[in-house]
């Protein structure tokens, strides 16, 4: 007798054990699962952000992959697991999918996806010809086609193609297109997922700025517009309260019932219409959007905030950039999307001086989390005060903070906005 139940005792804990191990193995399976756009647009744990890695005056200089490996080690640690390029033909759209790929075999643990731009013009674009907003540029073809090449070489990494960059509003004068351009781009990359060239989950959008979408000026609502919305695997818009300031300032200017409040609270309740602002022109497109294909999903491509500006945001004009205000839009923008399940690819990991290289406190250059000398901005302040970037270097620099920390010294170069009416044109 006792012999038996040594024995079913024995059995008992030998079953306990191998269904133990089976189950670990599933875990472990299901971890190994390859994730999708579909799983990871929207979900909170995968902070999205625009990456662009130039650190000279002009694009001529690329990144190597030991400083984008840098950045995105940087990156890593503040939870972005989904970077957006915008240039497929350029060198350092290829240098960052092998910068992954390395990171990813020295590391199994390391996760990071890309949101692979491939950029659209008109014919003429960028030439001394004027441009012809009807016909396309014969090199969107080469652009699609590297791009539809890198997202097979490296499916595993790229989990959506977006078909142009700001490349149907009008304001892009220098080489927007006809919605009839995108759709026929969008609608090829559809084709070779069919025909199994490309994954079937990896996801086709464009992005671009929220009129661009339907929500805003009734003249972009075409059907042509109509059939893109159903082709897209979801809509990437954009929304920048920031250029507004300036362009569409009513939102931004104080109002008499708050020219009694400090200027701390002047700021703050700005702060507070700009992300209502934000929040508007995202439902505003969601709800055009949805009237056309009510399944369609909508994620923020791009927004940001200025920390420096001699132009229209700076001082003598409508008085918006600086790294406190673009500290406090940063985290309500992530709160708010995240909490409402909205990807926002913010616009951007770290400051570009190519972009305005003539002019090196031109508002394009500063959009930046994290300065060219390697200092973490107000927004992130508190990343640095955990210690999150302990070990993490860009350039031989560690992430300090901007102004030493000092809040104060931060707060003296924070201005109000204008007063209503004041804002110089």
């Amino acid at each position: 007798m006792v012999k038996m139940i040594k024995y079913f005792l024995g059995l008992s804990i030998l079953i306990f054990f191998v269904g133990c191990g089976q189950t670990v193995k599933k875990m472990e399976n299901a971890e190994k699962v390859e994730k999708t756009a579909a799983n990871i647009l929207g979900n909170p744990e995968y902070l999205a952000i625009s990456y662009g890695g130039y650190r000279g005056k002009t694009r001529d200089t690329v990144p190597t992959i030991q400083q984008i490996k840098e950045d995105l080690k940087i990156l890593a640690v503040m939870n972005v697991k989904i970077v957006r390029t915008y240039n497929v033909h350029l060198e350092e759209a290829s240098n960052l999918l092998k910068a992954i790929s390395e990171l990813k075999k020295e590391d199994e643990t390391f996760e990071m996806y890309v949101m692979l731009g491939a950029w659209i013009d008109c014919k003429n674009a960028w030439t001394e010809l004027e441009p012809d907003h009807n016909l396309e540029s014969e090199r969107n073809a080469v652009e699609i086609e590297t791009a539809a090449a890198l997202a097979k070489k490296y499916a595993d990494i790229v989990k959506i193609i977006a078909v142009g960059n700001e490349a149907m509003v009008r304001w892009a004068a220098s080489y927007y297109v006809q919605p009839s351009v995108i759709l026929k781009w969008v609608n090829h990359l559809q084709e070779l997922k069919k025909k199994g060239e490309l994954s079937a989950d990896l996801w086709i959008t464009s992005s671009d700025d929220f009129a661009s979408w339907g929500g805003g000026d009734p003249s972009y609502r075409t059907k042509d517009l109509e059939e893109l919305i159903k082709a897209v695997d979801y809509v990437s818009m954009h929304t920048y309260p920031m250029h507004n300031t300036y362009y569409n300032p009513q939102f931004w200017e104080v109002p008499d019932t708050e020219k009694d409040f400090t200027e701390t609270e002047k700021v703050d309740a700005a702060m507070l219409r700009a992300l209502d602002f934000a929040k508007k022109q995202y439902q505003d497109v969601s709800s055009y959007v949805k009237s056309i294909d009510s399944t369609k999903t909508i994620h923020i491509g791009e927004s940001g905030w200025t920390t420096i500006s001699d132009g229209h945001y700076g001082k003598k004009s409508s008085r918006a950039a600086d790294e406190y205000k673009a500290g406090s839009y940063y985290k309500m923008m992530r709160e708010w999307t995240n909490k409402e399940k909205i990807s926002l690819f913010y616009f951007e990991a770290f400051d570009e001086q190519w972009k305005d290289a003539k002019n090196p406190i031109g508002s394009e250059n500063h959009f930046g989390l994290i300065n060219l000398k390697g200092q973490a901005k107000y927004a992130i302040w508190d990343l640095v005060d955990v210690g999150l970037f302990n070990g993490l270097t860009r350039d031989g620099m560690s992430i300090e903070k901007t102004y030493n920390g000092d809040k104060d010294a931060l707060l003296k170069e924070v201005l109000a906005p204008p007063l209503a009416n004041e804002i110089k044109k």
